[in-house]
Order: C-alpha cells, then structure tokens, then sequence
C-alpha cells in the first residue's frame, strides 16, 4: 500500500487538546470533528488540507487525553499517514485501533519540511521525500497490521473475520 501527498509540518509534543479542542469533544460525528481539527495549532488546516496529504511531526505526538477523536479527527480530515520521531502510546494505539497509518522515522521528521510532498510505501516502510529526492527508512507494518489499517481499523477488521 502508497500513498503520496504534502506534508503539514509541526513540532514536539502535540496533544490532543490541540488536536481535537476538547470544546468539540461533546460529538463523536467524525465529520464535525475533521472540521476543527488541528484548528488551536494551526487555524488553517482544515482549509488547505486535501486527502492523501500527510502530518510530520516531532517527538510525543499525541500525547495528553487519550481520546479516540484525535487521530479520527486527523483521518476524516483526509490525512493518510502520521509520520512523527515518536508517538504517544495510547495515541499509537488508538490510531491504529480506528486505522489511521503511523510511522515513527526521526530522520524524515528531521529532512522533511512543510509543502514538501512525500510518498509512503507501508509495505517496506519507505518514506520518500520527492520534493527533495531523499528516502528514509521507518520501520514496516507487520502483516496483520496491515490487515487492519487496510479494513479501516480494529472493528471493521474484527467484523469481516
């Protein structure tokens, strides 16, 4: 699995309250959600975004409440990876559990800048910056992993099995 777009860039210890503003937190419509998200970092976001594009960011990512909105937030908004230094742990597996793709990779997070567009390869945990003409390697999903980001997260794998 690929996927290619650009790059919203931003740094160390991003929580979830700027995530998704608990203000918002009285809905679980992903779609009302994906409206505000990222708007207490970066009030523009959800105006510039296009689907595929991709979140680089420092170390912690998501760190703070370990609400499911956020990386729901970020999905429905049309992100198609996270690529940060390191991820908060519920975070991570709260990403993974609704199927949203993370890759920890310090040297792209390092390289990359924001508008750059880069191409992922999950499969062999390829990051390309094309806009530089650089490759980083992250870690590969596993199979079943794989598995389940492929049938939209945890639940929707669970119930094709």
């Amino acid at each position: 699995m690929q996927v290619k777009g650009n790059v919203f860039k931003y740094g160390d210890n991003v929580d979830t309250d700027v995530i998704i503003p608990a203000r918002y937190l009285n809905t679980s419509d992903a779609a009302v959600l994906a409206e505000h998200c990222m708007e207490d970092i970066d009030i523009n976001f959800t105006d510039r975004v296009k689907k595929g594009d991709i979140i680089v960011a420092g170390k912690n990512f998501g760190c703070g409440s370990s609400r499911e909105h956020a990386p729901l937030a970020i999905k429905t908004a049309g992100i198609s990876v996270v690529i940060a230094s390191t991820f908060a742990r519920i975070f991570y597996r709260n990403a993974i559990n609704i199927g949203l793709p993370i890759l920890e990779c310090p040297e792209a997070v390092a390289d990359i800048d924001d508008g750059d567009q880069v191409e992922v390869d999950f499969t062999a945990g390829r990051i390309t910056n094309i806009t530089k003409g650089r490759t980083y390697q992250a870690q590969p999903f596993p199979e079943f992993m794989q598995a389940l980001i492929s049938a939209g997260g945890l639940v929707n794998y669970l119930s094709k099995q």
